[in-house]
């Protein structure tokens, strides 16, 4: 789906995870700062680890945000038998997902289902002179793991499939970005998870229009963690309940080296300034 030249500023968030309390600040978040529903990306995955799937999607819908179709969207849509999330199968985040799929599955109703099934794969736009593709996992695989760490030539590799200057993805669930060459990659994090830093926050980014090319900035998400636990807990997601207020994943097996020895480091906001690609003269 291609949203045309923007030239003022964006709001991408990922991963509300079916947490209502963490969707409900991102949303207060957005119209404190005066950004409008047209002015918002989510990446995806908006049911997952938590504990009230269907409030969430529907206070999505009802925002009226743009929205990606996530692994999650997409095993849910098409009543698949998992989650989709491209997981080891021995490893504790699979382990775990069969309980949270499993209540995902039973409280999401066909009209939401049927929603889910028309969401678009990608977004294109152009952002103050610079080509932008937002896609989910990457360019080529709606649940593959991307990180900070991941090797560039990956990264690359799907800029170049994206056809775009910057690539914007989802599904890893901690923030980064990162220049190659004249090229770049982000990923705004999520909101409905911490980022692994030990503290409860979620995070977004801010993409702002400058007198030539934009700049993006990653910030934290505070809200009520201690109240979407409680509500996960209830659902049967210990597990994850403690994760929320812990700041700490119960599972790394996605993770690369690097991101699991940083587990518990506190992660710092950052900006990086895109400017357009200059053509070879």
């Amino acid at each position: 789906m291609d949203l045309g030249n923007i030239d003022s500023r964006l709001l991408i968030f990922g991963g509300p995870y079916s947490n209502l309390t963490a969707t409900q600040a991102m949303q207060a978040r957005a119209e404190a700062l005066g950004i409008t529903p047209e002015q918002i990306i989510c990446t995806g995955d908006l049911v997952a680890y938590c504990g009230e799937p269907c409030e969430t999607v529907e206070l999505i819908r009802a925002w009226g945000v743009h929205v990606l179709m996530g692994n999650c969207e997409q095993s849910l849509g098409f009543e698949q038998a998992d989650c989709g999330c491209g997981f080891d199968q021995e490893g504790v985040c699979s382990l775990l997902s069969i309980d949270w799929y499993r209540y995902a599955d039973q409280m999401i109703y066909p009209e939401l289902r049927e929603w889910m099934k028309t969401l678009p794969k990608s977004f294109t736009f152009r952002f103050k002179g610079s080509s932008v593709r937002v896609v989910h996992g990457s360019v080529s695989s709606i649940n593959q793991f991307i990180f900070a760490s991941s090797p560039e030539a990956i990264k690359s590799t799907q800029i170049h499939e994206a056809g775009t200057d910057v690539v914007i993805g989802g599904h890893s669930g901690i923030p980064f970005g990162q220049k190659l060459g004249q090229k770049s990659w982000l990923n705004a994090g999520v909101i409905g998870m911490p980022a692994n830093d030990g503290t409860a926050d979620g995070w977004y980014m801010l993409l702002e229009a400058q007198a030539e090319g934009f700049n993006v900035t990653w910030q934290r998400l505070a809200y009520d963690a201690r109240l979407a636990s409680r509500t996960t807990r209830a659902a049967g997601m210990p597990a994850y309940a403690k994760t929320l207020t812990s700041g700490l994943w119960p599972g790394m097996d996605m993770l690369p080296a690097t991101e699991r020895h940083q587990q518990g480091q506190r992660l710092e906001p950052k900006s990086i300034q895109i400017m357009p690609v200059r053509s070879a003269s």
